[in-house]
């Protein structure tokens, strides 16, 4: 058996952080088990989706790194859904219902009052032709519903039914299917929920592993009954926790809250953000990775842990710049060279342990070329003008800084930070930033002469 994994976005809106992590596990898993990876945009409310939206989702999945090897749509596929509703109409496993919404919960509110769970009952089934026909007649339009398989014969005589499996993250898990009710499958307007849809293509996709957030275990037991309702064997499950922020606050893809775009025009690096994604919630130690090979190495949704993936998202920045801090200039060299940064990997070299994005690099480069808004406190300005007359004669080198301040030390009697930051500042116009032993080659002698008042 070939593992196949989905991901199946609807593109009404931008992916954010948290849409990525069901993304990542499900490629994740596909390459590690030598497997294929589907791209399947649940597209079917044609009001909502939009290529525009479609487009940018394959747009930040390659950013990610994760390359589709198929990808699906399921508006080219309703005529297939049409096939498999008639097929749960034609066993009496899918019939109509004509409750309005304001009725199904004035009913739910009333089982609710009573101490009993809002399960509905079937009314729908119990309803023959000329009451059906009634409805029709008053512009009603019916929504179908499935019959679960909780009975023994008499679907109006309940029993438990345990629906079992044992989860890819969560181990062994039960659903009483008693205790749901029969799940809409097709709305009043003649579309189709996820529901069915998602269960056709998994089938006619051969998905073997259906990897997805715990929000949707409940549904997990009504979608091994249609599986088997369908005939088709059903798949392997595995619900992975959910990322949130460090409050419990869920991601909005409606909102933008932290949409991959945003993130990747901030500056951060693809392999910071899958690598929190993906670790965020395990017993892995969050750190960033330096490739998807490393990642695939490392992942394992057994390590997925059963209690919240809260994370902050100001650790970004921080795993970004530890990141950044061992990016080779091979990985960046174009980079540098769109932004017109010179100075080859010796710069980056120098540079690159005071970047917390690969962009903050301009701001350096610029130290070197130019102009500068350098600053001199009133009590430093004798001192300054010292340094201008001691600067050594001839090439700057590494070793010019050394005996620079060496002798500005004998003159002055100055030290520490006393001695280096009034340079700093002078020359850079910044209180911290890469060693000046290595940038003042860079800054060059004139650009030194210029600075110094």
């Amino acid at each position: 058996m070939t593992v196949t994994v989905r991901f199946a976005p609807s593109p009404t809106g931008h992916i954010h952080i948290g849409n990525s992590r069901p993304a990542l596990f499900n490629w994740l898993f596909a390459r590690k088990e030598g497997g294929r990876f589907i791209l399947r945009f649940d597209d079917t409310d044609l009001e909502r989706s939009k290529q525009e939206y479609a487009e940018s989702i394959e747009t930040d999945l390659h950013w990610l790194g994760i390359e589709p090897d198929v990808i699906e749509r399921q508006s080219a596929r309703v005529a297939r859904y049409d096939e498999a509703a008639q097929k749960l109409k034609d066993a009496g496993l899918l019939y109509p219902c004509y409750e309005t919404p304001d009725e199904l919960e004035r009913r739910r509110s009333r089982q609710r009052a009573l101490g009993r769970p809002p399960v509905y009952d079937r009314a729908g089934l119990k309803q023959g032709d000329d009451e059906r026909a009634a409805f029709e007649n008053e512009g009603r339009k019916a929504h179908w519903r499935f019959v679960l398989p909780n009975h023994d014969g008499d679907p109006f005589e309940t029993r438990r039914t345990d629906v079992s499996w044992t989860d890819l993250c969560r181990g062994d898990q039960t659903v009483d299917l008693a205790s749901l009710s029969d799940p809409v499958l097709i709305r009043a307007d003649g579309t189709y929920l996820y529901t069915l849809p998602s269960i056709v293509d998994d089938i006619d996709m051969g998905v073997s592993h259906v990897i997805r957030g715990e929000d949707h275990v409940a549904n997990t037991g009504v979608q091994i009954a249609i599986f088997e309702a369908l005939g088709a064997s059903v798949p392997a499950f595995g619900h992975h926790n959910l990322l949130t922020t460090s409050d419990g606050e869920g991601l909005s893809k409606r909102k933008g809250a932290l949409s991959i775009g945003s993130l990747r025009d901030e500056g951060l690096e693809p392999m910071s953000v899958a690598s929190l994604a993906v670790l965020t919630g395990t017993s892995q130690a969050v750190e960033p990775l330096p490739n998807m090979g490393s990642l695939i190495a490392k992942f394992d949704l057994t390590n997925v842990s059963r209690s919240s993936a809260k994370f902050d998202p100001e650790e970004l920045k921080s795993l970004n710049a530890r990141l950044v801090h061992e990016l080779p200039f091979a990985a960046v060299e174009a980079r540098l060279s769109q932004m017109g940064i010179g100075g080859g990997a010796e710069f980056w070299e120098i540079v690159r342990g005071n970047c917390e994005l690969v962009t903050d690099a301009l701001a350096l480069w610029k130290v070197v070329t130019g102009p500068v808004e350098g600053r001199v406190e009133e009590e430093d300005r004798e001192f300054v003008a010292q340094a201008k007359a001691l600067l050594p004669e001839g090439e700057v080198t590494e070793e010019t800084w050394g005996a620079w301040t060496s002798a500005l030390k004998s003159e002055t009697g100055r030290k520490g930070r006393g001695l280096f930051m009034p340079l700093r500042r002078v020359l850079t116009g910044m209180d911290h930033g890469p060693d000046m032993k290595a940038m003042l080659p860079f800054i060059g002698r004139q650009n030194i002469l210029d600075r110094l008042p």
